[in-house]
Parts: C-alpha cells; structure tokens; sequence
C-alpha cells in the first residue's frame, strides 16, 4: 500500500473514532456513584476505568469523585496509588475534569483552596460539587456533581473541541 494511502485510511479512522475517556474513583462516598457515572459515558465514549484501593468499600462491582486527599494528591504531585501515579504522569495538553466529593467544612478550607487555585494553573477543569444534604448529615456545599452533570460537562468541552478543530481544518 502506498504511503499516502495509508496515512490517509488512518486519518479517516482517527477522525471517526469514539473519545477515549478515563473514569477514576478515589476514597469517596461519592464512588458509589460511578457505575452511574461510567455508564453516561458508555454509549458515547471508549471508556475505561481506574479506582484506588480506598474507593472499594464504596463500590458494589468494578464497572470521578475526588476527596479532599485525592484533590491534595494531585496538587501535590503525590504517587501512592495507580490513579496518582496516572494523574502525575498526565499529558496536560489532554482535558482532565474533577470532580470533588468532601464534607463542606473540607470544601471551604483554605488548604482545599490552595490545592484548588494548583489544579486551575495546571489547567485541570473543576466541575464543583453542589449543595444538598451530606453523607455525614450535615447540609452543605461539597456533594460531588450528579453524573449527568459531569457527562454533560465533559462532552461540551469534546464537542467544542471537535468543532474548533474542523473550523481549523476547513
């Protein structure tokens, strides 16, 4: 097969291809959400998915929350566990979305603050948690986004991308 030839069937098939999305778990009580969370993004996306030891107790079955120790882990660069480990070697050209999942006196800490303003210079998007009643009883803001919420947010940004891309190319 000629050169050109090839590189032109890869291109078509590149350009056709579902996005590659990775879906993470940290030790939340938010994971619980996450075979939600991944099956938004099944029919969409080529997903794949990574959770840490401490996320566990929280799922029933291995099918994007952040606490406040995973948000501390990225802003630091820390590598404990596979996720941190893939967080610290990201290719921050690519998107990469967060979702936290903390008690509200941890949301408004000025330490989470900190680890926050760390994430924006890296260019991580924070989808932030909203308002409702806590795992630990207590009403406030730091529940994790609601899976479609994330979904949405993550495939708006693709598909402006995309469009970006074929306005650049056209």
């Amino acid at each position: 097969m000629e050169s050109g030839k090839r590189d032109r069937d890869m291109e078509v098939q590149t350009t056709h291809r579902k996005p590659r999305v990775l879906l993470a778990a940290s030790g939340s009580v938010a994971a619980i959400k996450f075979g939600n969370l991944c099956h938004c993004f099944r029919e969409w996306a080529e997903v794949r998915a990574v959770v840490s030891k401490s996320s566990l107790p929280f799922l029933d079955r291995l099918s994007l929350p952040r606490e406040g120790a995973g948000t501390r882990s990225i802003a630091g660069g820390l590598c404990d566990n596979l996720l941190t480990c893939i967080i610290r070697a990201w290719d921050y050209s690519k998107p990469l979305f967060v979702a936290p999942a903390m008690n509200t006196l941890m949301w408004n800490s000025p330490f989470t603050e900190r680890h926050l303003l760390t994430l924006d210079e890296l260019g991580v998007t924070l989808i932030p948690p909203i308002k409702k009643r806590l795992a630990c009883g207590d009403y406030g803001n730091g529940a994790m986004a609601e899976p479609s919420l994330i979904y949405s947010t993550v495939r708006l940004f693709w598909e402006s991308q995309a469009h970006q891309q074929s306005a650049g190319t056209s």
